[in-house]
């Protein structure tokens, strides 16, 4: 089997799409997932990028995916990349093609001067938690995320 590894491009809109939506399953959220392929391909090659992606490539067949967006440490100064998605179709798990996305993601990182790569993972996604360990992630246990979306949004909006 010959695996490849590359940057995503105009065309690929359909199967990352349809990715996004295997990977809400996944995480018992499908019905949260309304991602189309016209929003996709704006954010990812508009005339302003917001996301990036890579793909792995297995004979041919998208098997894998990495949407990524820069963010910035104020901290160090210079931008890191923050890991939105990492998904693996089922079929072509324990290949190593989610630990090779992150190795291509840290080589992205090392190559542009960025100071970190960055990423959240579900507490119950045990396979994913030990990647991550194994890649010397480390949980940043001392930090909790937060979100503010929805009606919530819109009402914290016209406070302003």
């Amino acid at each position: 089997m010959n695996d490849l590894i590359r940057v995503v491009r105009p065309g690929d809109e359909a199967e990352l799409t349809a990715m996004i939506h295997e990977l809400a399953e996944f995480e018992d959220a499908a019905a949260d997932c309304t991602v189309t392929e016209t929003q996709l391909r704006e954010a990812l090659f508009g005339p302003h990028p917001v996301v990036y992606g890579h793909l792995a490539e297995v004979d041919g067949e998208v098997a894998a995916a990495a949407l990524w967006f820069r963010n910035f440490s104020t901290w160090d100064g210079v931008a890191g990349i923050y890991l939105e998605d990492l998904f693996v179709r089922p079929r072509f798990r324990r290949r190593g093609l989610a630990r090779t996305l992150l190795a291509t993601l840290a080589r992205e990182c090392v190559d542009h001067g960025y100071s970190r790569l960055s990423w959240a993972v579900l507490d119950w996604n045990v396979d994913a938690i030990a990647l991550y360990d194994s890649v010397g992630g480390r949980p940043q246990s001392d930090w909790i995320t937060y979100r503010v979306s929805g009606s919530e949004l819109s009402a914290l909006a016209r406070e302003s």
